[in-house]
């Protein structure tokens, strides 16, 4: 399951703004790395892009800060709540890809054995950032709220916060356990097996989670 539990304890840091924000210089290729402490990223971030426009942010073990929002200015868009089927804010989180992982590396990066396991960055890089996320969005931290990438890892997707974002879950839901889950292993076997090309499937999921299958005749 490509997310991270959100953990009420996490404090916030600064980041990069996006397009919908002034940028601050002083961030510019900064990362939380293995052990929580701001650190030069291994590639700066992209420029912000516009909304609902992916992103390249290249980012292994480590979370790029590329934008901060302001307290409240995001809003997950409830697409069905009984279900747990939430999509994140566009404008906040239009989702990112780490451009190494390509059409032509996909057999040696996402579909090897422990590539996600490798890229994925340590809770404790991970607690900075979950409190300023969740404040961005509006929402209390929970048990059963993950702190998603939007574009999976399985699928090439990148540590960068605008490809983070706290996904709600259903209601009376036991765990983080969601719905999106499923769709990024359906995406994942596809891609691997060469039936859908990766650019496909990640925008797909990018745009719309809940009819990415749908869309790619899956």
């Amino acid at each position: 399951m490509n997310a991270l539990r959100l953990l009420a304890s996490a404090s916030s840091v600064a980041a990069l703004l996006t397009a919908t924000t002034a940028c601050s210089a002083a961030s510019i290729g900064t990362a939380i790395d293995a052990g929580g402490h701001a650190a030069p990223a291994s590639a700066q971030p992209s420029e912000p892009a516009g909304q609902g426009q992916i992103k390249e942010v290249h980012s292994p073990s480590q979370v790029a800060l590329d934008e901060q929002l302001a307290p409240g200015h995001c809003q997950a868009r409830a697409v069905d709540a009984t279900a747990g089927k939430y999509l994140p804010d566009p404008a906040c989180t239009p989702g990112a890809v780490d451009p190494a992982v390509t059409q032509a590396t996909i057999d040696s990066t996402i579909c090897k054995a422990g590539y996600t396991a490798a890229v994925r960055p340590s809770s404790a890089a991970t607690a900075k950032v979950k409190a300023e996320s969740l404040r961005e969005y509006g929402e209390s931290a929970s048990p059963t709220t993950e702190y998603d990438h939007l574009v999976s890892l399985e699928l090439g997707g990148s540590n960068s916060v605008s490809n983070l974002w706290p996904e709600p879950n259903r209601p009376g839901a036991a765990g983080t356990t969601n719905p999106k889950d499923a769709v990024e292993n359906t995406l994942h076997r596809a891609v691997c097996a060469h039936t859908v090309r990766l650019a496909a499937a990640q925008t797909a999921i990018a745009h719309d989670w809940t009819t990415a299958l749908h869309v790619l005749g899956l």
